[in-house]
């Protein structure tokens, strides 16, 4: 695919408002990932949110949403990137979306084996 696309990094979290560990980790991939993305010339980090997943109200999460201009290099980029500066990449699931015309998020990546659903 080389069109415009969201895609959206999620982190699980133990509780609705996050850690200081959270926060932290919040500001330093939106920092890393700005920097790389636009180097590229990939993309952007587009904004984040904390809370509950809508398909289970007990889990907590973080979403750091994306805009990417080719959805393969953008995810092996954003990949690379958590992985190299340990972003906590093995805790991580990966979305995409078309940009434009809506529609719901699909799974592309998770760091845990057997994971299949993705929820915002």
């Amino acid at each position: 695919m080389n069109e415009k696309c969201w895609v959206v990094v999620q982190y699980p979290l133990k509780s609705i408002k996050g850690s200081q560990r959270d926060e932290w980790l919040r500001d330093k991939v939106t920092e890393y990932l700005n920097k790389y993305l636009a180097d590229a010339e990939l993309g952007y980090v587009d904004g984040y949110d904390l809370g509950k997943t809508v398909s289970d109200p007990h889990q907590f999460v973080l979403n750091i949403f994306c805009v990417v201009t080719n959805e393969q290099r953008g995810m092996a980029l954003i990949k690379k990137v958590l992985r190299e500066h340990r972003l906590d990449y093995t805790r991580i699931k990966m979305a995409t979306m078309p940009f434009e015309g809506g529609g719901t998020y699909t799974l592309k990546y998770a760091s845990k084996k057997g994971v299949t659903d993705f929820s915002l």
